[in-house]
């Protein structure tokens, strides 16, 4: 018997269309100027849309009903702040879906973090919100606010859909979960006791706190290059140069992390005499950052040039601009000065110790007696593995240590870490200490509570530095404030995840970001 080939399923006859209502914002602007040419009413929605459902269906359909063409513009992937596994579809994707809706007119992905460049470009007669953004004081980023400014401001006016509502992040969460069950069994956990406001509501808390950050400055310097081949002659790499970029590092990265959760930041560091990059430094500090500089004779600002891939950012070689020899003389008794005077007018003191000759035994007994809440980070790296630990505190009141350091420190491989971390701890007379693990997250030990474990949330990496300054100046201001530990980690590894999406230090975290993915996570 002869089997009938099965005919070939029909393409649909509304995917070119609605591929068709897909313009780039650009385009979408002009379009709109010929519909109000036709004297037509020019709504527009704006929104992550990541898992499309009938919440959102009746918004486009009740905004609709509100005027003539309906548009909608959708954030733009790497300015989705829901966590750092969303958006869970991409946005080509998510225009395409919003598209195929019958009261959708055309479709845009915004260029910018916020919808209020797209306002200002389109100039729709009303801009519609759902229901639940209604009470401006549950709005984490303060965006509604400036969005209804650009509206009127555009000679429009926000109104608000009053149809049901549901939560994109619940329904990921609960039905297609983007972590593997040991983080998302976690979260579930996590849930049962702090919402995202609980979050947000803790985080506040820190604003108030007075913080000093001190530390080297360092340079980071990334020259991209494409790797070309190995020399005819010589055994050596040849690389063709693309282009560069120089970020603030070290204890520069600190205090701007720092500055975006507390109204006041300030910083000791040293610059050099010779080459000082002065005037890029104070310009790459957020404004509510004010630094204290000792000049190093003999020494440049400290740089460190990396040789990096540009396709994939894999760094092929490193190369330090520095002089790390101790402070002395009249620049050691300078800085020694101002902490004596100072320290003990700071609720938190962030010792960001990367080895480089500025934290001498002088100032380190300094720290030790007289900061009030003592934070240490004593970064290994390739000028001082061996030589530079955590030992070289008498004293901290938090520890954020990576594993491989800690290990170091106590020359121990082997042994259990919850039993190294409690011995750190009584050395340093530590009420907490955190210890990074990469990939599997982080441990953090208080002396009332004990221990408490909390998974890494990075899903996409693009560059590990800076992250454990990230995390350092996040975990350093919740121990100081003693929130709860569970806070502290879930904080700590959020501020980490962001961080390892940023190339370098070419940006500080976003506290609202961070607020963002909490509450995203927690629904």
């Amino acid at each position: 018997m002869k089997t009938k080939t099965p005919a070939a399923p029909k393409k649909s006859a509304s995917k070119p269309a609605a591929r068709g209502k897909v313009l780039s914002i650009e385009t979408l602007a002009s379009e709109l100027e010929l519909q109000r040419s036709r004297k037509k009413k020019i709504v527009h929605c704006h929104g992550v849309f990541d898992l499309l459902h009938v919440g959102h269906i009746r918004h486009f359909t009740e905004a609709k009903a509100m005027g003539d063409i309906l548009v909608v513009t959708l954030t733009p992937d790497q300015h989705v702040n829901k966590g750092p596994h969303r958006p869970a579809f991409p946005q080509d994707l998510r225009a395409e879906v919003i598209a195929a809706l019958d009261a959708v007119d055309f479709v845009a992905v915004n260029k910018w973090p916020t919808a209020v460049n797209a306002i200002k470009l389109l100039k729709p007669d009303v801009y519609a919100k759902g229901p639940d953004y209604k009470d401006t004081s549950k709005d984490l980023t303060g965006g509604i606010t400036v969005e209804e400014e650009a509206v009127r401001a555009a000679g429009g006016e926000i109104r608000f859909t009053e149809d049901i509502t549901f939560s994109s992040s619940k329904l990921l969460n609960r039905h297609m979960p983007q972590f593997d069950g040991p983080v998302a069994g976690y979260l579930e956990r996590l849930r049962q006791h702090y919402s995202g406001g609980d979050i947000a509501g803790l985080v506040d808390s820190l604003r108030r706190l007075k913080v000093l950050v001190v530390g080297e400055a360092i340079l980071d310097q990334y020259v991209y290059c494409n790797a070309m081949g190995k020399s005819s002659k010589e055994p050596i790499l040849a690389l063709q140069y693309v282009s560069e970029e120089t970020h603030a590092g070290g204890a520069l990265a600190v205090a701007n992390h720092l500055a975006e959760f507390c109204d006041r930041v300030d910083l000791a560091t040293y610059l050099g005499a010779k080459d000082s990059k002065e005037d890029f430094i104070r310009s790459n500090l957020k404004p509510n950052v004010s630094p204290f500089f000792v000049r190093k004779t003999d020494s440049p600002t400290i740089l460190k040039r990396r040789f990096v891939q540009a396709t994939q950012v894999t760094k092929l070689l490193e190369i330090y601009e520095m002089n790390d020899s101790p402070l002395e003389g009249r620049e050691e008794d300078e800085f020694c000065g101002w902490l004596d005077q100072n320290l003990s007018g700071y609720d938190v003191v962030v010792a960001a110790d990367f080895g480089h000759g500025l934290i001498g035994p002088r100032a380190v007994e300094l720290l030790a007696e007289k900061a009030r809440f003592l934070s240490v980070m004593t970064q290994i790296n390739a000028a001082n593995i061996g030589y530079h630990t955590i030992s070289k505190y008498p004293r901290a009141d938090y520890v954020c240590i990576h594993e491989g350091e800690l290990r170091l420190d106590h020359r121990n491989r082997r042994d259990e870490l919850k039993l190294l971390i409690q011995n750190q701890a009584k050395r340093l007379c530590a009420s907490t200490v955190m210890v990074t693990r990469g990939t599997k997250g982080t441990l953090l030990y208080c002396a009332t509570e004990g221990f408490s474990e909390c998974p890494a949330f990075a899903i996409k990496i693009v560059d590990r530095i800076g992250a454990g300054d990230a995390v350092l100046a996040v975990t350093s201001l919740g121990a100081a404030a003693k929130l709860p530990p569970a806070v502290i980690g879930f904080l700590g590894n959020l501020a980490g995840a962001q961080a390892v999406t940023i190339i370098g230090n070419s940006a500080s975290i976003s506290r609202v970001s961070l607020l963002k993915s909490a509450e995203a996570l927690l629904k």
